[in-house]
């Protein structure tokens, strides 16, 4: 299934049962809550998953995003419906960022009918598609979580392929050299990782790029199939973007879900700049 869905695809897709499942998982890393957001309006039968409190465990020595307790996430999934007959599509404001973190983690558990809605919330209103203020109350689902659907790195994991493979770091230019850290108290970067900032991946409406303009794109940065390739960023949610633009771009990548927030956990762990 390709990992993302337009506009139109959807809205034919909702009027032939069964309906996809949505999720709404609109989030910012400095506010105000996504919850805000649906309650202003959101899809027809959507449900909202809380990115910080769903799709990732507590903050703490494995980053600030770790992987959620498989059961815990399983049952967010079940309480909005997800089974593992339909199709899921999420779905955040506009980017896709929170929208892939929720992608690859279903992914990553097991469920393999996921798809992203390309351009976000924004696409559907300027379309003039239907919002709603109703919260739906779907029946439970049955989801159960498989992990190991997607490739994962650890802290050692992504060490060996910045040195061996191609590791790409999709924070901002001025994050990786070090230069500026608004949010982790070190600075830098994984010595051999590569520089390449998911906004590159997304036009300024949000939507991805063309297949072609993404392969080419990383493959500037030396991220082809023919190479090892992971992602990581702060804490494991723009990097999870990174990998859904490799995915579009027919590059298979693993995602290193602590990143740099669980990087420097460990003081023995070197730091790069510049």
């Amino acid at each position: 299934m390709h990992p993302l869905i337009d506009v139109p695809s959807l809205d034919r897709l909702l009027g032939e049962p069964p309906a996809p499942v949505l999720l709404d998982v609109r989030w910012s890393l400095t506010g105000p809550p996504g919850a805000e957001a649906y309650r202003r309006g959101h899809l027809p039968g959507a449900v909202f998953v809380d990115l910080d409190r769903d799709v990732a465990g507590e903050p703490g020595a494995g980053g600030r995003h770790p992987l959620p307790d498989p059961d815990a996430f399983a049952g967010v999934m079940r309480r909005a419906g997800l089974t593992e007959a339909r199709s899921v599509v999420v779905y955040d404001e506009a980017d896709s960022t929170a929208a892939a973190r929720l992608w690859w983690t279903l992914r990553y558990f097991g469920h393999e009918r996921v798809r992203v809605l390309d351009g976000g919330y924004r696409a559907w209103h300027d379309a003039g598609r239907p919002v709603t203020t109703d919260e739906p109350a779907p029946a439970s689902g049955d989801f159960t979580p498989r992990p190991g659907g997607l490739p994962l790195l650890d802290a050692d994991g992504a060490a060996a392929l910045a040195r061996d493979g191609v590791l790409l770091d999709a924070r901002a230019p001025e994050r990786f050299r070090g230069e500026t850290e608004p949010v982790d108290p070190v600075a830098g970067h994984v010595p051999g990782a590569v520089n390449a900032p998911t906004q590159g991946n997304v036009g300024v409406d949000g939507r991805f790029l063309p297949p072609d303009v993404l392969r080419e794109r990383f493959a500037a940065f030396g991220a082809t199939d023919a190479e090892e390739v992971g992602a990581y960023c702060g804490s494991g949610v723009t990097a999870a973007h990174e990998v859904l633009a490799l995915t579009v771009a027919g590059v298979p990548a693993a995602l290193y879900v602590g990143s740099w927030s669980d990087w420097i956990t460990d003081p023995s762990r070197p730091v790069a700049t510049g």
